[in-house]
């Protein structure tokens, strides 16, 4: 049925009328935009000559020759005289009129340091010269001294050792029989009895500052009595001894009679 179809002249005539009507349109559209758009460039009107316009010009900069520094010249700094107005002392050394500060030795030698000026402050120094412009003594920031304070000596010598006493030799004291305090009798022994022994012992003997007996030794007499009498010699006692006021040692003898019994 749908075999032979025939396109229909009317229908093909209208697809060709309404498509040559849309490009004569788009060209009308065309031409009227670009002649607005000429139009206007054409009429508008910049004002140019109320605007205030500024020609720049870029000029390349000229180089601009380097000058040689000049070598600094240095100043030659010229020493300022500086007045001092302290006084200056390689020792302190009071004025003799001064009492409150003795001297540290006595000397027929005057001394070559000058003496501390009364009123002026003085320092500590190398040398000794005298302040051109004195400041007043007073309190202030430093270390000074002046003339009424004392002179405390920081590197004083140390004071002697004192070296002990050499003990002193015993003195001779002879026979002690009638120095001694306390003088025990010896006894008679039985041997002595029986051998009828008598006569005169002498002991010898040593006394301790303190009055006691501290060695005795027999020198003579019967060997029978000799160790009876160094008994009772040991026992004894004296009174000390002083020699310039210094109690010593002495050294005597003691004597013991025995009669035969």
């Amino acid at each position: 049925m749908f075999d032979n179809l025939v396109e229909s002249s009317s229908h093909k005539d209208d697809i060709s009328r309404k498509g040559s009507f849309i490009l004569a349109t788009a060209l009308i559209y065309g031409v009227l935009i670009v002649a607005f758009g000429i139009a206007g460039v054409l009429l508008y009107d910049a004002h140019l000559s109320e605007q205030e316009l500024e020609l720049t010009t870029l000029v390349a900069p000229v180089p601009v020759p380097q000058q040689q520094k000049e070598p600094e010249q240095k100043q030659e700094v010229k020493p300022q005289k500086v007045e001092q107005n302290v006084d200056v002392r390689k020792e302190l050394v009071a004025a003799v009129d001064e009492s409150r500060l003795p001297p540290k030795e006595i000397s027929a030698k005057a001394s070559d340091v000058p003496p501390v000026r009364r009123g002026v402050t003085t320092v500590l120094g190398g040398a000794d010269s005298n302040a051109s412009a004195p400041m007043p003594a007073g309190p202030g920031a430093g270390t000074v001294v002046t003339a009424p304070a004392k002179v405390n000596i920081a590197d004083e010598p140390p004071p002697p050792a004192s070296t002990p006493t050499p003990p002193r030799a015993p003195i001779s004291g002879g026979v002690l029989n009638g120095k001694a305090i306390n003088l025990p009798k010896p006894g008679y022994p039985p041997i002595a009895r029986a051998a009828h022994a008598a006569g005169t012992v002498v002991v010898q003997v040593l006394i301790d500052e303190n009055g006691n007996v501290v060695s005795a030794k027999a020198v003579s007499g019967h060997p029978l009595l000799q160790a009876v009498a160094v008994a009772a010699a040991r026992q004894a006692r004296f009174s000390p001894t002083k020699l310039s006021g210094q109690p010593v040692k002495v050294t005597g003898v003691i004597q013991y009679n025995f009669v035969a019994q």
